[in-house]
């Protein structure tokens, strides 16, 4: 019981901790980008070309800062509970399909993201817009990960436990990374900022879990932890056959 309380604590800790670094971090940062915006809609000559440039990439900057505090926000309130939530029936497939259509992370290498499997048949309550946000970080995740000219394929299929399963993997290497060994997740993604570990969340706020197919040997590296995913949710004890 001690074990479970110290545990309790330490959550409650980490919690009020996040949630104050948020507060002190969002003031300055606020009070910066004010200021350079500012500096931006100046029209003073004595400006050269080169320092309105450092202003104007100052600013980029200060707002990504901006939009890092309030993704940490958001984790703090997802790890404490408050997070609202507004659940309502979806069918995961169909989603998984609208998000895909508007998801073009690499296009400009010819990364191409395509949706295959069942279409329907994946009925959860849950937060359609919280669902979509998640699925869009997993999808921009791995394609960043891919070669040029790849083709990415998000699969939709019922699982052997009668769970909603999507494999997003190379189009050529969805069956193997089924088939693979589980193993952690790399939350890690530079340049996504903390929307892939807010994803994970949201995914194990309904009973889901996110795994990378593990490496069974050295021929399978192509299946490498981060140029693959699955992601599974349980369904209701009636649409599991």
């Amino acid at each position: 019981m001690a074990e479970h309380d110290d545990g309790s604590s330490l959550r409650e800790s980490y919690s009020r901790l996040l949630s104050l670094a948020v507060h002190e971090f969002r003031t300055p940062a606020s009070v910066v980008g004010g200021y350079l915006r500012m500096l931006q809609r100046d029209a003073n000559d004595q400006l050269s070309d080169r320092q309105r440039k450092m202003i104007d990439e100052a600013e980029k900057s200060c707002a990504r800062l901006v939009s890092l505090i309030s993704e940490l926000s958001e984790i703090s309130k997802l790890d404490s509970g408050t997070a609202p939530f507004k659940d309502e029936p979806i069918d995961l497939f169909q989603l998984v399909r609208e998000v895909a259509a508007g998801v073009h992370e690499a296009g400009d290498r010819e990364v191409q993201l395509t949706v295959r499997g069942d279409r329907t048949g994946a009925p959860l309550k849950a937060d359609p817009v919280r669902i979509q946000a998640a699925f869009e970080a997993f999808f921009r995740a791995i394609l960043r990960e891919q070669p040029g000219h790849a083709t990415v394929a998000a699969d939709c299929r019922k699982g052997a436990d009668g769970s909603a399963v999507v494999v997003v993997a190379r189009d050529t290497d969805v069956q193997r990374s089924y088939d693979a060994p589980r193993a952690a997740f790399d939350e890690k993604r530079g340049g996504l900022g903390l929307v892939v570990p807010i994803a994970c969340r949201i995914v194990a706020r309904y009973g889901g879990r996110v795994w990378s197919p593990g490496l069974a040997d050295q021929s399978d590296a192509g299946l490498a932890g981060r140029s693959a995913l699955i992601i599974s949710f349980p369904l209701p004890a009636e649409q599991r056959t």
